[in-house]
């Protein structure tokens, strides 16, 4: 394969100074670094505060360097590194870094082209929170990820429910790394830096927005069994105490995973899709027959459900209980008469959803995941022969150079000046005098995705001022379960067009539109992008100058096995660990948590990938192809242990449904008041509870006594007067918050305002929703610029709403829309309803 170097790379002569501990500090250098960016790392004269081996997947293309900034001789290195850096990163609690004597404020008046990311726990405006010692599982239990985490352990009557994801960080990461580089393409324009602020717990509330959206009045029809029984059993006052097996019969038959010939589980997903669960039962033998039994495909399911001919439509989800017993009943036979690899080559090659449970050191391992770039080598220099995780975004062009990453090395401080002033920085203009607005405005986008990763990442540009068209067909492939309520949180600041791309009057107006922008993005395979005409060579003969972004399941930097094959969050969840170390074995395999765990999150890998490619234009020329996926993101998502080596430890992390935490000293208590809190401390925290009110022996005490003690002592006083006590003595705690607690707690009527002036947590009630219903949503505030504009996005509009604006831009006249409409063309509306009943 020919070599690629790195000077190919995006972000090559962009140089990076990175004070960040933990994850997610570090992890936005390791993947500017990835791109091709030169990077320092800063540590502490005694090492890195977090002692785990994914330091070194974070630390890759990175020189290490050793420096006390407490010291005069340390600071003024410091002050040296940052003279030669374009980009510096820290993840300390607010205001730690500058009476360090690093103050970004300072920094950049003196240099406005310098940009700055801090990612701190909780919001530099919060003023509740902002000082705590905001750990991963601190940041996760204030920001209710713990709670009510998801259905099946709400009827299972495990509430709160912990699970070791550093989702918080996985996102704020994302947010970060993707922010960072817009403001780096926009300098191109402007000349002015930015100062760019993430905090973690608001960036996990955007990881988490599909979950948090409340819907008045929200239809029957998209209840599924779990939530119907979850009200049944708060309004009769029934305890949640439902078995495992017992709560498999609420699953929905194409939303649930079977045990195949092998003793594997195999998980299916194909609800919703006008095609996936047609072909799953053609595959599997069982259409014909239930058709024959009176299951019916609806023509048209915007229809209210009252106007159907029937009271099931294949295709729609949740299916009615009676249907979905039966025909998981079938399925469960079938499936025991193969392997899960046999079913997973199946499910593949016939283009519909599925994929076996594996356990992560499976899928470390696996011969797609090595074949693909998702799992690469690196020889680090402590570890030996290590497996990683590979790039989470790359161009087409140069992802190669991405997978042969340079181990990480430590050096001294003249070594690191000089890695950073060999590097040569990028020619920028003097700043422009007037005031910047949003770092994409004037760019259009025209967005082709569904579900939620592709649509997601689109719905994030936006709020940086980019112009997004949103094209679906002019009769859906989805239920509205799919479009409409997905599409309510990711449809946001766009307009939506119904195109038949297929027919030869549709291919016209889609090419046209693709000559109109600057970005396309689709989440779609390899085959399916060639198929369409937007493979490199068709492209660029529609628009050279457009960057075309593809997202897809299973796709890496190489072509692997599997590239092509259809799927989903849930699948990836499969496939690389996620259920099965959440449900603790391959016997109860469960979904993490909520909904779009690892799509939001490859989202915002696409929307780095668009930045980095728009920024590579604006250097050199060169149009750029960014691609993501969602396994590549699953590496992110489980980075302290995503990697194996020989002499590694067992892969042992907390695991199943009756884990708690990591130890005695980190994890969930029940309180006196009925509530449960979240403790994170250890070793070295221990002589802090000398001064903790009913604590005071914890440090005298042998180790393996300290959980029955702590959970006695909890048991004495309330949770609250828990989390006083232990936050006076700077121990990290935290409360077990629900989301609809943070939502009615921070929730006001939507103004216009994007939320980030609001501390932690902001939700904006729109009474007036294009919908006809009050709909509750979270705002686009992770991200808060000191230079660039973020907008509040306006809520979405019903599909098909801007067909004819749309057509009309491209000069087209009503009368040439009407003849479009009358011939199936275009559409204007998919349904009577906004969202049908």
């Amino acid at each position: 394969m020919t070599s690629i170097s790195r000077s190919a790379l995006p972000l090559s002569a962009v140089r990076v100074l990175d004070f960040g501990q933990y994850i997610a500090g570090p992890a936005v250098a390791m993947i500017l670094g990835d791109l091709g960016a030169t990077v320092v790392h800063v540590d502490p004269p005694a090492g890195p505060l977090w002692d785990n081996p994914a330091n070194a997947i974070l630390n890759r293309n990175k020189l290490i360097v050793s420096i006390d900034l407490k010291t005069e001789e340390g600071l003024e290195q410091a002050k040296a590194l940052v003279a030669q850096a374009d980009i510096i990163v820290e993840n300390f609690r607010p205001g730690v870094l500058a009476r360090l004597g690093i103050d970004f404020a300072a920094l950049r008046k003196a240099r406005p082209e310098l940009i700055t990311l801090s990612i701190p726990g909780f919001a530099s405006n919060d003023q509740l929170r902002r000082d705590w010692r905001a750990f991963e599982t601190v940041i996760a239990a204030s920001s209710g990820v713990f709670t009510d985490m998801g259905l099946n352990r709400v009827l299972m009557g495990i509430n709160p429910s912990f699970s070791p994801l550093p989702l918080a960080s996985a996102y704020g990461t994302m947010l970060a790394a993707s922010a960072t580089v817009l403001a780096l393409q926009a300098r191109e324009r402007t000349g002015h830096g930015d100062h760019i602020e993430v905090p973690l717990a608001s960036a996990v509330m955007e990881g988490l927005s599909y979950n948090s959206i409340q819907i008045d009045e929200y239809p029957l029809r998209y209840k599924t069994q779990r939530e119907r029984e979850i009200e049944r059993r708060r309004r009769e006052g029934l305890p949640m105490d439902m078995s495992y097996d017992e709560l498999q019969e609420f699953l929905d038959p194409f939303y649930r995973s079977y045990m195949c010939s092998d003793g594997r589980m195999f998980y299916v997903v194909c609800p919703s899709h006008k095609n996936h669960a047609k072909r799953c039962l053609q595959t599997l033998g069982l259409y014909d027959e239930l058709v024959a039994e009176g299951l019916r495909e609806e023509e048209d399911t915007y229809l209210p459900v009252s106007e159907w001919s029937s009271d099931v439509s294949l295709g729609v989800y949740p299916l009615p209980k009676y249907w979905a017993d039966k025909i998981a009943g079938r399925m469960k036979e079938v499936f025991l008469t193969k392997t899960a690899a046999e079913w997973e080559r199946i499910f593949g090659e016939g283009l519909f959803p599925g994929a076996p449970q594996r356990w992560l050191k499976e899928w470390i391992a696996d011969d797609h995941a090595k074949a693909a770039g998702l799992m690469i080598e690196v020889e680090d220099p402590i570890l030996g022969r290590m497996i990683q995780p590979g790039p989470m975004a790359w161009l087409q062009e140069s992802g190669e150079a991405m997978l042969t990453p340079q181990p990480r090395t430590w050096g001294r401080f003249p070594d690191a000046l000089a890695k950073l002033s060999e590097s040569k920085g990028p020619t920028l203009f003097a700043p422009t005098t007037n005031v910047p607005g949003g770092w994409l405005d004037g760019v259009k986008v025209l967005d082709l995705c569904n579900v939620i990763a592709g649509p997601h990442s689109v719905a994030y540009l936006a709020r940086f001022g980019a112009e997004v068209i949103k094209i679906d067909p002019a009769k859906p492939l989805y239920d509205c379960w799919n479009t409409v309520i997905f599409g309510m949180s990711h449809m946001r600041g766009k307009q939506s067009a119904l195109l038949n791309i297929g027919s030869p009057d549709g291919r016209v107006v889609f090419e046209e539109l693709v000559r109109s922008v600057d970005i396309v993005v689709w989440n779609a395979t390899d085959r399916q992008v060639k198929a369409m005409g937007l493979d490199a060579e068709n492209l660029k003969a529609l628009n050279p100058q457009a960057i075309f972004c593809q997202l897809d399941c299973f796709g890496g930097v190489r072509t692997g096995p599997r590239t092509d094959y259809l799927g989903y969050d849930d699948l990836v969840q499969s496939a690389t660990g996620i259920m099965l170390r959440f449900g603790g074995s391959m016997q109860t395999p469960e979904e993490h948590a909520h909904v779009g765990t690892i799509d939001v999150m490859c989202g915002f890998g696409a929307a780095l990938g668009v930045a980095a490619a728009l920024y590579q234009k604006s250097r050199t020329g060169i149009v750029g192809r960014p691609r993501t996926s969602l396994s590549a993101l699953t590496g992110l998502a489980q980075i302290p242990f995503c990697y194996d080596y020989q002499g590694r430890r067992p892969f042992d992390e907390p695991a199943g449904r009756e884990t708690r935490g990591y130890d005695a000293m980190s994890r969930l208590y029940q309180t006196a008041s009925g509530d449960y809190l979240l403790l994170c401390a250890s070793e070295a925290d221990l002589p802090r509870f000398e001064k903790v009110e009913g604590l005071r022996g914890l440090p005298s005490m042998p180790a393996s006594d300290r959980e029955i003690y702590l959970a006695q002592a909890f048991m004495t006083a309330p949770a609250e007067t828990w989390q006083q006590r232990l936050l006076q003595a700077d121990i990290g705690v935290s409360l077990c918050e629900n989301i609809e607690t943070i939502r009615s707690r921070s929730a006001r009527i939507a103004d216009g305002r994007p939320g980030t002036d609001r501390g932690s947590y902001s939700f904006s009630i729109f009474p007036d929703h294009p919908s006809g219903h009050t709909v509750t949503q979270l705002d686009p505030f992770a991200i808060r610029p000191a230079v660039g504009k973020v907008t509040a996005v306006a809520p979405a509009e019903k599909y098909g709403a801007s067909t004819r604006s749309v057509l009309k831009d491209l000069n087209y006249t009503d009368a040439e829309i009407d003849r479009l409409i009358a011939s199936g063309t275009i559409s204007e509306t998919w349904s009577s309803q906004y969202l049908p009943s």
